[in-house]
């Protein structure tokens, strides 16, 4: 933790650097705790700022600080202030929350002030939280305590440093809301971030859902708050959902949106521009199915043309795929009875450490049995360990991959394992073309909600369970150095990385296939820019 020295130090060097500049990039992280049982009546912990900072002394506030050159995005920079002020790590606390980011200006200081608010928990006992006992304020607290946050929203007379109620709101989007459209939001986000195994498109259908409650418990009066507070909740979704796998949910949320102000433009009554509304998102429900059968559509195009043409009759075709694209999985065994192909040989990687490979192959078996009309053609399923991608590559005509997430930059976003499965089939057996079959919703905006350089770590556990299911040696021993690298005074460190997705770039793929037919290059980089303005339109100005 910095000495007041060191920090002092700090500072000044900040200033000088901005010396004749008065805007700063800021941290805002409020530190939340649940009682047992009570998961809708949250504490809030405010910090009252000591007489020694430079700015808004003796005002409660957050854990508060500017974002360093040195810091990789603004969350990075939290974790580091509240390690700086508090002492408090990932051990004692989980992120909870990201707000939209929001400038402001305050003249009595000359400066102008864009703030990331974020939102993190107190770890219970059983997840090796040590609560409260944990908070060691450095010398910029006097003192701090709990607060009930909806009276910090509503009590005007608590002297707290500027705009700290806007930041509060918007990762406490519960004291902007009536009660029973803030419980339909934070239940279906928690829905939403622990679900790990349906896909982009299903999670996007559950995410339309939740939007879909939320509007009803928010009839009102279709008022310019009304339809702020219902273009929030969409970007809560997106953001603070399951972000990397946030693309589909993004666009279908832009979608519905553009369709409500339609609709909030007519020169109707209030109940008909309801009905509508309902009724648009019902649409957007039930068309989500139609989306996917284009896409196998579009599939069986791109192997008749490259498989059965120019007189060439393929007997066999063999495919390798990793992870459970519910694309994928509907589309494989739809294009094999759509072709005169009699056999399919599918080579799946099993996807650890949650074996998604091997539900798709157990899932795409039991349907290939349950049709009658298969008794011609015969499905050769061969499961591959994931470490076996070179192997599995050998001969394959089609490397499948799924996306959860496209940018015009980055690539394809997909399960962990895809890039190293390409770049094995690419010197393995260089005639394999490289697939990627994802409907179009799934590319990101060029200025999208979605971070492209996001990267999803998920909770060791899952990982450290396989092995001990498996008595894996040695397992007991990493436990303990996990535990130990939570203590300063320890000369080593152990860490289980849990990373889902991965990039693969667009120059590795051969073929993109969407609803559309087979999408080039620039036809993904021209769809990212369209997606961005929209996303600027409905939430640059919240």
């Amino acid at each position: 933790m910095a000495t007041q020295e060191q920090d002092s130090q700090g500072t000044q060097q900040l200033d000088h650097q901005y010396q004749g500049v008065t805007k700063r990039a800021v941290v805002s992280s409020f530190i939340f705790r649940f009682p047992p049982g009570q998961p809708t009546k949250p504490a809030v912990a405010l910090f009252k700022r000591s007489e020694k900072v430079r700015t808004y002394r003796h005002h409660l506030a957050p854990i508060s600080g500017n974002i360093d050159p040195t810091d990789p995005n603004p969350l990075a920079a939290a974790w580091r202030e509240l390690r700086e002020e508090t002492t408090l790590t990932p051990s004692d606390l989980s992120f909870w929350r990201t707000g939209k980011p929001f400038t402001f200006s305050d003249p009595s200081i000359d400066r102008e002030w864009t703030v990331h608010p974020f939102a993190f928990r107190f770890k219970d006992p059983t997840e090796g939280g040590q609560g409260e006992e944990a908070i060691h304020t450095d010398w910029e607290h006097e003192r701090w305590q709990w607060y009930d946050p909806r009276s910090v929203l509503e009590d005007e007379s608590l002297t707290t440093v500027p705009r700290l109620q806007d930041s509060l709101r918007r990762v406490w989007f519960e004291g902007a809301t009536n009660e029973r459209a803030g419980k339909a939001l934070a239940a279906g986000l928690e829905r939403l971030q622990a679900d790990h195994e349906t896909g982009a498109h299903e999670l996007t259908a559950i995410a339309l859902v939740v939007f879909r409650d939320f509007v009803v418990h928010m009839q009102h009066d279709l008022s310019e708050r009304w339809w702020d507070t219902v273009r929030m909740a969409a970007w809560h979704l997106i953001k603070n959902g399951r972000e990397s796998m946030g693309a589909a949910t993004q666009n279908a949320l832009l979608s519905v949106l553009a369709e409500m102000e339609e609709i909030l433009e007519q020169k109707t009554g209030p109940e008909q521009k309801w009905d509508r509304i309902l009724a648009l998102i019902d649409f957007h429900l039930k068309s989500r199915k139609n989306n996917g059968e284009q896409v196998e559509d579009s599939f069986v195009s791109y192997l008749r043309s490259n498989f059965m043409s120019g007189g060439i009759q393929k007997d066999k075709i063999t495919i390798l795929t990793i992870s459970s694209s519910s694309t994928i999985r509907d589309s494989i065994l739809d294009a094999y009875d759509s072709l005169g192909i009699r056999t399919l040989e599918l080579r799946i990687l099993e996807s650890r450490p949650l074996f998604e490979g091997v539900n798709i192959a157990a899932s795409i078996l039991s349907t290939f049995k349950s049709r009658s009309d298969s008794h011609d053609k015969h499905l050769y399923v061969r499961i591959y360990t994931d470490a076996s991608a070179a192997l599995a590559a050998k001969d394959a005509d089609i490397v499948l991959l799924g996306a959860d997430h496209i940018s015009a930059t980055k690539g394809v976003s997909n399960k962990t394992g895809s890039l190293p499965l390409v770049l094995s089939a690419k010197h393995v057996t260089p005639s394999a073309k490289v697939v990627v079959l994802s409907a179009l919703e799934k590319v990101n905006g060029s200025a999208g909600v979605i971070d492209d350089e996001l990267v999803e770590s998920n909770d060791p556990f899952e990982v450290l369970s396989a092995w001990r299911r498996d008595g894996v040696k040695g397992v007991r021993v990493l436990e303990d150095g996990i535990k130990g690298s939570q203590w300063e005074n320890q000369n080593h460190s152990v860490t289980v990385e849990n990373i889902y997705f991965e990039w693969v770039p667009l120059d590795m793929v051969d073929a993109f296939i969407c609803e559309e037919g087979v999408l080039e290059k620039d036809g993904i980089q021209e769809k990212s820019g369209e997606l961005g303005e929209r996303v600027n339109r409905f939430f640059g100005s919240l």
